[in-house]
């Protein structure tokens, strides 16, 4: 059982015990509950259906707030799509989805987008990741990098790159690439704060699925990726992680911003008017501000201080 099934299954029995013992036979000051009173109970429990998309990073996040979820608001159907950063964008715009997820921030052309569309929105943070620079298990000889040796990697320059080419006391191997698809937002941020703006290398897979990612990796000595700071933590075991400038992704650094520069917030953008209009999706949202640090961590991301929390419930209220 999944850490957080098991914190809701015990929740769920401590409730429904203390329910039993304060409605037993030997409490007569209660009237017995009439049809109608039963009926109005019913009426208490939200039913409807909220829709969201997006990243493939924050995914794990939201995946496992809607399995809580749903053993607290049983008939509401939250449906959680993943096609990447842009990808969910590109749903959120066309009016698909009440909501997306993004590794992130939203562009200014989505947003002028959503604009032309007449779609208000609003952004939430959710939690920390750091982006994990990745290698097989049995290469001893690119554990440390800089950034600036990374982007020399994984810049695109007309050659076919060896490990030598980038230290000359390195293999004369062939270097394997292996990274998220165009339409990953960890792709977008990669390209914002390692290569600059500059092309990928044109051999590396492209892939929106890290489980590929990571199959490809495992299988070749010489290979190289990157992901989510989660995705790296289920790996751990046959995956090697890298240190950045000396160093390494773990809660700590990435919560401090010492992990620099792929220290990163994971976002929810949320439609302003299934807020207004749809309890069920203002529902869904606000146990999700209240409840997404402790999922973060549950899943291996770093959750916010609380403050940043209360930030987005006090906003969400303010929509409200």
């Amino acid at each position: 059982m999944k850490k957080w099934q098991y914190l809701t299954s015990t929740a769920l029995l401590g409730s429904a015990l203390l329910l039993g013992a304060c409605g037993g036979e030997g409490d007569s000051s209660q009237p017995a509950k009439t049809g109608t009173d039963q009926a109005q109970a019913a009426d208490a429990q939200l039913a409807g259906t909220v829709a969201g998309d997006g990243s493939s990073t924050v995914a794990p996040i939201t995946e496992a707030l809607v399995e809580e979820y749903a053993g607290v608001q049983k008939d509401v159907r939250v449906s959680v799509g993943v096609s990447g950063t842009g990808g969910g964008f590109e749903k959120f715009i066309n009016g698909e989805t009440d909501f997306t997820n993004a590794s992130r921030p939203i562009k200014e052309t989505e947003k002028e987008k959503l604009a032309a569309a007449g779609i208000d929105f609003t952004e939430f943070e959710l939690a920390y990741d750091g982006l994990s620079v990745v290698i097989h298990p049995e290469n001893t000889w690119a554990k440390e990098l800089t950034v600036d040796q990374l982007k020399k990697i994984w810049v695109e320059d007309g050659t076919t790159k060896k490990w030598s080419d980038i230290d000359p006391s390195w293999p004369a191997e062939e270097i394997v690439f292996y990274s998220p698809g165009a339409d990953s937002g960890t792709y977008d941020y990669f390209d914002e704060v390692i290569l600059d703006g500059e092309d990928i290398v044109k051999s590396a897979t492209l892939s929106e699925d890290d489980n590929v990612l990571v199959q490809g990796i495992t299988a070749d000595k010489n290979a190289i990726g990157y992901f989510g700071y989660a995705y790296y933590l289920e790996n751990q075991n046959k995956l090697q992680v890298v240190t950045i400038d000396g160093v390494e992704p773990t809660n700590e650094t990435i919560e401090s911003g010492e992990y620099s520069p792929l220290s990163r917030p994971l976002f929810i953008y949320f439609k302003n008017s299934a807020i207004k209009d749809n309890e069920a999706a203002y529902d869904f949202m606000k146990f999700s501000l209240e409840h997404a640090g402790e999922m973060a961590e549950v899943v291996g991301y770093v959750g916010l201080p609380d403050e940043k929390y209360d930030e987005g419930l006090n906003k969400l209220e303010g929509l409200k």
